[in-house]
């Protein structure tokens, strides 16, 4: 199979496409054909090594963090996906994967796919979704009837960060440029 694969650190000249084996998913993993991968800053940022201080994967390292694809085997411990499934996944960040044909991917860290998005939307959702849902639930334990300031509510954190924000209950206020104004005003965020 194909895939997208850091050898060293460094500029584009370290990474190239080349042939390697497709994985074989463990019992707790999901094994995808990669429809869609998403790209982010965090994906050169790694390639240039601008990470090794929290994370050193063994080289050479197949790129990309998340996926959207159809499930097409599933480990014998798997329960809650089967073949055929359409799903997204924030692949582990010690894996990687995500720019290959196929990817291998825990069980945990994989979703169905909502049926109105197509894969290339739902690929982009998992690392930009779990960022904003991290921040606001878990580190700072937004709660019913808080303000929340979300700075550029109209990126791609922001946008998430807006919308769970206001699930979690929490009274919102953006900034936005005036390109985003239209965008965050439609998440009935200013008025």
């Amino acid at each position: 199979m194909r895939a997208y694969v850091l050898k060293h650190y460094g500029g584009p000249e370290g990474s190239r496409l080349m042939d390697i084996p497709a994985p074989t998913p463990r019992p707790r993993e999901i094994l995808v054909e990669v429809r869609a991968a998403g790209l982010n800053p965090v994906d050169f940022k790694f390639r240039q090594g601008k990470l090794r201080a929290i994370l050193r994967p063994r080289l050479p390292f197949v790129l990309g963090n998340e996926v959207a694809g159809e499930a097409v085997a599933v480990g014998s411990e798997v329960k809650r996906f089967r073949a055929g499934d359409h799903v997204f996944a924030r692949v582990a960040k010690d894996s990687g994967g995500a720019f290959a044909e196929q990817v291998s991917v825990d069980e945990d860290h994989v979703a169905p796919m909502p049926r109105n998005l197509d894969f290339t939307a739902a690929a982009a959702v998992p690392l930009t979704g779990l960022t904003a849902l991290q921040a606001l639930r878990d580190e700072l334990g937004v709660k019913p009837g808080q303000k929340v300031f979300i700075s550029g509510g109209a990126g791609g954190v922001g946008t998430f960060a807006i919308q769970i924000a206001k699930w979690l209950g929490a009274h919102v206020t953006t900034t936005a440029s005036k390109r985003g104004e239209a965008l965050v005003r439609s998440l009935a965020v200013m008025r």
